[in-house]
C-alpha cells in the first residue's frame, strides 16, 4: 500500500511555525506553546519578521533563513500570506504543511480562488497539506500537539474531525471521562489531505484500537466506503454525521430523488461501510472509548448487576431493545450469588443487591463469580460508589460525626478496587459502569483511570454495550465482493438513446419497463393502446382485471390527478376509464393497459445520484406509504448479494417480507436481484439521473414492478 500523506505529517522531526509571537493572546502563540510544552522531541523553528526570539526559541525572518528544511510547516497567518509561505516552503523542499489559517473556500469566491492556488502549489511542488481552516493534529505517541493540550498518557482512541473544536476545546471533558487520544486530526476544508486519508492512516496505526469520525460531508464517497470496509473488518469505526437536516437535502423529480436527503444516504452508507453511527458527540466519544478499551463482545448475553431496582430495570429494558439478552442464571450460579446477598435481593439476572454496604461484593465478588461462570458475554454494573456517598450525606450526619473530618469517615467506606478494575481483561469480558457520581467519587475515578468507561445514566451504559454487539455483527460479515457488471443491453441502450435524442426529460412508463425487462427485472404484462377499441382488445388478451394509465414522458406522476384507474373488471368499465383518463390528461395521449397485479404488500426501489458517491440505490416501503412513512434505506452501487439482503433488513417494515397472515415469505433473492440490477443499470447508462419503481408488488412470494419512472439528464 502506498504511503499515506499523514505518515510524515504526524511524525515530523522538525517543525517551522509561522504566526507565533511573544504575545500570549495570539492563537499562533498558544499553538506553538503546545508544541513546546507538551513534550514534542523534535526541533521548533519560529518565523517572525521582527522578533529575534519567540517563546525562548531563535526566530527566523524568512523561510530561506532556516538552518535546515523542516519536515512540517505550520501556518497560522492571514490567508494571502499562507499562500505565499506554502510556496516558499515547497521551494526549499518541505513536504508537509498544516494550514490553520481561515479565509478560504468558506468565505466565498475570493477565498475559493486562494484555496485553488494552494492546490496548484501542492501539485507543482509535491507538498501535501492539511487544511486550510483546521486546528492541526495530536500524536500522543511522540507528544506532538498543535491544539493547546494533550493527555499526559498516550491513549488508544483515534479521531478525525471536520470540526476543530472537537479536538481542541474538549480537553477537560475528555479528562473527566478518562478518554485519551492516540492520534487526532482536524481536517478543515480538506483542500488536499482529506477525511479518507485520515481514516486510512488511523486504520493502519497500531496504537489506535478504535476510530471515531465527526463528519459534515464526504466528497469522495466511493473511496470512503472502500477504505472503511477494509478497516472495519479488524477495527471498529464510529461516526457522527450532522449534515442531514432538511436544509441540506436536495430536491429530486422522482420520489426516490425527493427522499434522498443526505441523512438517509449517509445512514445507508455507514451501514454499507460497517461504520457504527452515533447520535451525539457525547455518544461518539464514549462509545468510541468503550470500543477502544474493552475486550470484544463474544455474544449477546449480558449480566446486569445493581444495588437498585430502577437502574437495573432501565438497563435491562434498554439492553433488550438493542438486541442484548439477559439469560436467567443457572441454579448453581444463583446459589453462589444468594450466599452473598440479602434474602429479599434478586439473584437470577438482573442481580439486585438492594441496599448493601459492602461495595466489594457489588464491585468485585459478584462480577467475578459471574464472569467465571461463562454464562454471560458482558456485564453492565450500576451503583459502585465510595467517597461520593459520604460527600452526599456528611452534612446530615451532624451530631453522629462528632467532629470527625469527612475524609476520615470516607476512609471507612473505601473499597479495594484493585481487582475490580482488572476483571474485563482477566476474563476477556467487557464491562460498562453506570454511576450518578462523577470523578469526586473514588470508585468512579478508579474505573475511569483504569480504562473502564463510566456513564452517567443506566441507559447510556447499556447502549454502549449494545454498540459492542453492533460491531460483533459487523466483524462477522464476509468481506464485500465486487460484483461483475453485465454487458450493456443493446435494446435498452437504444430506448434510452432515442429518448435523449428527442429531448425527453424521462422515459415514459412503458419504455422504463422495457429497459427493466431487458435486464431481467420482472414487470407487469402491459401494452400501449392507441384507441378505445384497441384498449379493449389488449385487456381481453391480458385478462381482467386491468389498470388504465396515461403514458407519456411528460407525465412523471399520475396518482391523485385522475391519470390512473385501478382494478377495471369489465369492458364497460374499461371504456369509461379510457375516456376519463384522456379527459384528465387534457387531450389525446397514449394509454397503457396493464395487468392488475394482485398482492397486498407493496415496496419501493429506486436510484438517485449523489455528488461524490455516484448512483445510490433505495429500498423501502412502497405504495401510498412511501413518502408518508419514509421507511427507506440506501446503498452505493454496485451491490453484492449480501448488501442487497442487508438493505431488506434495514427497514422498519421488514416483517412484511416474512411469512405473515397466510401470505408466504417474500423471495428475498428475487427482490435483492432487482436492487442489484437498478444499480447496474445506473452504472451502465449514465444518462439516467433517477429511477423510481413504486410499487413493487409481492405477487405471492414473487416481486413484480407495477410502476416505473426513469428520469433522464444525469
Amino acid at each position: 500500500m502506498a504511503d499515506n500523506p499523514l505518515d510524515l505529517l504526524m511524525n515530523p522531526k522538525s517543525i517551522a511555525v509561522a504566526g507565533a509571537s511573544n504575545n500570549p493572546g495570539k492563537m499562533g502563540t498558544l499553538q506553538a506553546l503546545s508544541i513546546l510544552k507538551d513534550g514534542f522531541p523534535g526541533k521548533l523553528y519560529p518565523l517572525h519578521a521582527k522578533e529575534t526570539t519567540v517563546l525562548g526559541q531563535k526566530a527566523y525572518r524568512s523561510v530561506y533563513d532556516l538552518p535546515e528544511t523542516p519536515d512540517l510547516a505550520f501556518l497560522i497567518v492571514p490567508s494571502t500570506v499562507a499562500v505565499s509561505l506554502l510556496e516558499d516552503f515547497a521551494k526549499i523542499g518541505t513536504k508537509r504543511a498544516i494550514i490553520v489559517s481561515g479565509g478560504f473556500r468558506e468565505i466565498g469566491p475570493e477565498g475559493k480562488a486562494l484555496e485553488e492556488r494552494l492546490q496548484e502549489i501542492a501539485g507543482t511542488y509535491g507538498i501535501r497539506f492539511l487544511g486550510p481552516n483546521c486546528m492541526g493534529v495530536i500524536n500522543s505517541e511522540i507528544r506532538l500537539s498543535t491544539v493547546f493540550k494533550v493527555a499526559k498518557k498516550p491513549g488508544p482512541l483515534g479521531m478525525a474531525s471536520q470540526s476543530g473544536t472537537y479536538i481542541t476545546q474538549t480537553a477537560d471533558y475528555l479528562h473527566e471521562h478518562g478518554i485519551r487520544f492516540s492520534k487526532a486530526i482536524s481536517c478543515g476544508n480538506e483542500a488536499d489531505i482529506d477525511m479518507v486519508d485520515a481514516l486510512e492512516y488511523l486504520g493502519r496505526d497500531e496504537q489506535t484500537r478504535a476510530i471515531i469520525l465527526y463528519i459534515e460531508g464526504i466528497r469522495n464517497g466511493k473511496r470512503f466506503i472502500e477504505t472503511a470496509r477494509r478497516i472495519t473488518q479488524h477495527k471498529p469505526v464510529l461516526a457522527q454525521y450532522v449534515g442531514g437536516s432538511a436544509a441540506g437535502a436536495r430536491a429530486g423529480q422522482s420520489h426516490t430523488g425527493a427522499m434522498a436527503g443526505p441523512d438517509a444516504l449517509y445512514e445507508g452508507i455507514f451501514r454499507q461501510a460497517g461504520i457504527i453511527r452515533c447520535s451525539s458527540i457525547e455518544e461518539l466519544y464514549m462509545h468510541g472509548w468503550t470500543h477502544a478499551t474493552q475486550p470484544p463482545l463474544k455474544g449477546n448475553r449480558i449480566a446486569v448487576i445493581t444495588n437498585s431496582g430502577g437502574p437495573g430495570t432501565a438497563i435491562s429494558d434498554t439492553a433488550d431493545k438493542n438486541g442484548l439478552t439477559l439469560p436467567r442464571f443457572s441454579e448453581k450460579l444463583q446459589g453462589k450469588i444468594r450466599s452473598l446477598i440479602a434474602p429479599h435481593a434478586a439473584s437470577a439476572n438482573p442481580v439486585d443487591l438492594t441496599y448493601h454496604r459492602d461495595m466489594r461484593v457489588l464491585s468485585v465478588t459478584i462480577p467475578e463469580i459471574i464472569m467465571q461462570s461463562k454464562e454471560v458475554d458482558g456485564i453492565v454494573l450500576h451503583g459502585s460508589v465510595g467517597s461520593g456517598f459520604m460527600n452526599l450525606v456528611y452534612d446530615h450526619l451532624g451530631e453522629f460525626a462528632a467532629g470527625i473530618p469527612k475524609e476520615t469517615l470516607a476512609k471507612y467506606m473505601e473499597t479495594d478496587m484493585g481487582e475490580a478494575v482488572t476483571l474485563p481483561w482477566k476474563y476477556e469480558i467487557p464491562m460498562t459502569i453506570s454511576s450518578f457520581f462523577g470523578r469526586g467519587d473514588d470508585n468512579t475515578s478508579r474505573y475511569i483511570d483504569n480504562e473502564i468507561p463510566v456513564f452517567d445514566s443506566p441507559e447510556k451504559a447499556a447502549r454502549a454495550m449494545a454498540s459492542l454487539l453492533n460491531y460483533r455483527e459487523i466483524r462477522g460479515r464476509k468481506p464485500a465482493e465486487k460484483p461483475d457488471l453485465p454487458e450493456v443491453c443493446p435494446d435498452a441502450a437504444e430506448i434510452i438513446a432515442n429518448a435523449v435524442a428527442k429531448g425527453q426529460k424521462a422515459l415514459d412508463e412503458h419504455e422504463a419497463k422495457m429497459v427493466l425487462a431487458a435486464y431481467g427485472v420482472p414487470v407487469t404484462r402491459e401494452e400501449i393502446a392507441h384507441s378505445e377499441n384497441n384498449a379493449v382488445e389488449i385487456a381481453e388478451e391480458i385478462g381482467y382485471p386491468v389498470v388504465v394509465k396515461a403514458c407519456s414522458a411528460e407525465i412523471m406522476h399520475k396518482t391523485g390527478r385522475g391519470l390512473i384507474a385501478l382494478n377495471i373488471q369489465c369492458e364497460e368499465a374499461l371504456r369509461s376509464a379510457y375516456t376519463s383518463v384522456q379527459i384528465a390528461a387534457g387531450g389525446q395521449i397514449p394509454i397503457l393497459i396493464q395487468e392488475m397485479a394482485p398482492g397486498n404488500r407493496e415496496f419501493a426501489a429506486g436510484m438517485t445520484r449523489f455528488p461524490g458517491f455516484g448512483p445510490c440505490v433505495l429500498f423501502g416501503l412502497g405504495g401510498i406509504y412511501a413518502e408518508a412513512l419514509n421507511d427507506i434505506t440506501f446503498r452505493v452501487a454496485p451491490l453484492d448479494n449480501a448488501e442487497a439482503d442487508r438493505m431488506m433488513n434495514d427497514i422498519r417494515a421488514r416483517a412484511l417480507l416474512t411469512e405473515l397472515r397466510g401470505m408466504p415469505a417474500a423471495d428475498r433473492s428475487a427482490l435483492g436481484s432487482i436492487l442489484q440490477t437498478i444499480g447496474n443499470i445506473a452504472i451502465l447508462h449514465k444518462e439516467i439521473a433517477e429511477i423510481d419503481l413504486n410499487p413493487i408488488i409481492l405477487f405471492g412470494a414473487e416481486p413484480i414492478v407495477a410502476d416505473a419512472l426513469f428520469v433522464l439528464g444525469a
